[in-house]
């Protein structure tokens, strides 16, 4: 009988213990208070690496995905209008389902989206022929948009005058930059996605790290070989926070078999996109594994296209502190 007590008495002292450990957890969680609407920006500013996820799939748009999402393991999530279809229908519902289902463990609003948009910028008229997708897909309350095909710098000017205002003022006028021409007109729908006011909203719509009190994170794909050979003149056209050289389609356009990496003309093509990307202060985005991540995280690399293991063995070897 005493045997049975004392089990009793142990299992009791286990529950109770997991059940502190549990309670342990959930505070630290809510403890922590965001300092930013866009999680990935907050991470960055601590000189944190973040992780993505997301596919070309197209099966994010909907709102029941969006609630599913909105707890995801990752930092921000990459979604796909440049292979799937250009849905803004669908990418709002899905923007509405993360409110719905979050706020996120680390206690802001929804995870951070930034989204590949199916202009390509092959040249300036180009991309501001299309501005308008730019607008459209930013109505929707996302935190981000990646171009894709980023060829020349005249086309990366013309993306970052399309996703600001024309009342901003940082960086115009440096290496021909001019005002933005964003309307005004899709920012009460954001504004009820970031969980603010419409005149907040216009304040804090900028591009960051330009302006340091801006949200949007915008992007670069170079990732061909024109991209390659203007680099250094696209990621310094101010506005741009960072840039990736997109293996996939660099190989296709240097004649390289798909997959091979390791192939030197590829080597060379990495190479010299994270140079031209660290001398400018921006952050580098990169596939990471779970065996390589951290190699990745000494080399410099701040955005990982990675998985849930990838980020865990990152987060624990950069002692992060937001919870996840």
């Amino acid at each position: 009988m005493t045997h049975k007590w004392n089990r009793t008495l142990e299992r009791a002292a286990w529950i109770s213990g997991a059940l502190a450990l549990v309670a342990a957890t959930a505070a630290a969680q809510t403890s922590y208070k965001p300092k930013r609407i866009n999680r990935a920006i907050e991470l960055l500013e601590q000189g944190q690496p973040i992780y993505y996820t997301g596919s070309h799939s197209g099966t994010e748009g909907t709102f029941e995905q969006g609630k599913k999402d909105a707890q995801t393991w990752a930092d921000y999530i990459s979604y796909d209008m440049e292979h799937a279809p250009f849905d803004v229908k669908g990418l709002q519902e899905y923007m509405r389902g993360l409110v719905a289902g979050g706020p996120t463990k680390s206690g802001h609003r929804t995870p951070a989206v930034i989204v590949n948009v199916p202009v390509n910028g092959l040249d300036g008229p180009t991309v501001r022929a299309n501005a308008w997708m730019f607008q459209q897909v930013l109505a929707t309350g996302v935190h981000g948009i990646l171009l894709t095909h980023a060829d020349n710098p005249d086309a990366v000017r013309e993306f970052v005058e399309a996703v600001r205002f024309p009342n901003r003022e940082q960086g115009v006028g440096q290496n021909g930059l001019k005002e933005g021409h964003r309307g005004v007109h899709g920012n009460p729908t954001a504004a009820q996605i970031w969980g603010v006011s419409v005149a907040e909203y216009e304040q804090k719509a900028d591009v960051w790290p330009l302006n340091p009190n801006g949200e949007l994170l915008l992007g670069l794909k170079e990732e061909d070989k024109i991209a390659l050979a203007n680099v250094e003149d696209n990621v310094r056209i101010p506005g741009i926070a960072f840039a990736e050289w997109g293996p996939g389609d660099m190989a296709m356009s240097l004649g390289v078999k798909s997959g091979n990496v390791h192939d030197p003309r590829m080597e060379a093509a990495r190479a010299k996109v994270f140079a031209a990307v660290k001398a400018n202060h921006l952050y580098f985005l990169n596939t990471c594994s779970a065996s390589d991540v951290i190699e990745m995280i000494k080399e410099g690399v701040r955005i990982c296209a990675g998985n849930p293991q990838a980020a865990e063995i990152g987060r624990k070897f950069t002692n992060r502190t937001m919870p996840y």
